[in-house]
């Protein structure tokens, strides 16, 4: 009896261990503690050489060019809005941080998302004007999805656009929705296009479940083809196939603002949790498997009220870049 008592007792705490490691959404349970990550992560100071007078804005869109060293930024014309302004807010840089490229001036109102596509072009959303604009390397405009100006939730229409995404075939992703800002009551949810423009589908409307969205903020999909949704005012990244049917959602990795993909491993920019929205997270940089959805590493702030990035970005030797709205910066980290 007492054998058989003790098998029962581990029987029960091997079960209790299992249950512990899967969430109802399909993806793996937060750690106690979710800011213990270690961070093997400093800053490489001054890294970027901007152009006399030029100062960085609000820098939302961050990505990496096709080369996999290059950075794009889309930031707010060196301030808080780029309406009025004549200066470019889209700039490349060379891994030595060298400015390469810089155009769009006289374009945008509010700039937000930014991809840098497979093909070379460069996609960016506007989200008071509306719309998505795709842009040769040479800054030639040669798409606007979207109509400038008009928001709405027709098939041609946005209502603050957050972020592009575009697939490896061509197809095209976009977080339409910023909640309260910069206007009332924007749309929640995604819209897919074809590679030449087309309207595909949508999915998604303002809530709480599953498919459901509350300020989807940033984009990125993995080698499968998952596309990931940093469904931020959820607190959690939404995981989907390409027709939008759900597949996980994902919230040990803090209330996303931004998310990169490279190599299938996940970097999750979290600039909004503190001690009264979503604790106990801190704000950071998360970054882990897009296998497992386990939290290896922390780019934690220099202090827990410290402000950190929205944008997130990643290069091919894996320094990672943070695009920053708070204190208008964009910093690199490198690892130890």
């Amino acid at each position: 009896m007492r054998d058989h008592a003790r098998a029962m007792f581990w029987l029960a705490a091997a079960g209790v261990i299992v249950l512990a490691g899967i969430s109802a959404g399909g993806g793996p349970v937060q750690a106690q503690d979710p800011n213990s990550a270690l961070n093997p992560y400093h800053v490489a100071e001054h890294w970027a050489k901007l152009p006399n007078g030029r100062v960085w804005g609000q820098a939302i869109g961050v990505d990496i060019d096709r080369d996999g060293t290059s950075l794009w930024v889309f930031d707010r014309c060196g301030g808080k809005t780029c309406e009025g302004s004549n200066i470019a807010p889209i700039q490349k840089f060379d891994v030595s941080g060298r400015l390469v490229a810089s155009f769009g001036s006289g374009l945008f109102k509010w700039p937000h998302g930014l991809c840098a596509a497979p093909d070379g072009t460069v996609w960016v959303t506007d989200g008071t004007n509306q719309t998505v604009m795709q842009f040769g390397a040479d800054g030639r405009l040669l798409r606007t999805l979207g109509k400038p100006g008009v928001a709405g939730n027709g098939p041609d229409e946005f209502n603050s656009p957050s972020d592009v995404l575009v697939a490896p075939n061509g197809d095209i992703f976009v977080a339409d929705g910023h909640g309260n800002v910069p206007v009332p009551n924007t749309n929640d949810r995604i819209v897919k296009f074809s590679k030449d423009g087309k309207f595909i589908k949508a999915w998604g409307h303002h809530g709480s479940g599953q498919g459901e969205f509350d300020v989807p903020h940033g984009l990125a999909m993995d080698s499968a083809g998952r596309l990931f949704v940093a469904d931020r005012a959820n607190s959690r990244i939404q995981i989907f196939d390409q027709d939008g049917k759900f597949l996980a959602e994902w919230k040990q990795f803090g209330r996303p603002s931004g998310v990169y993909i490279r190599n299938d491993i996940i970097y999750v920019a979290d600039s909004q949790s503190n001690e009264k929205v979503n604790p106990p997270f801190r704000q950071g940089i998360r970054i882990g498997s897009v296998k497992d959805g386990k939290v290896t590493s922390f780019i934690s702030a220099p202090d827990p009220g410290a402000p950190m990035p929205e944008g997130v970005t990643a290069d091919k030797d894996g320094n990672v870049f943070g695009g920053f709205t708070e204190n208008n910066d964009v910093k690199k980290y490198v690892k130890n």
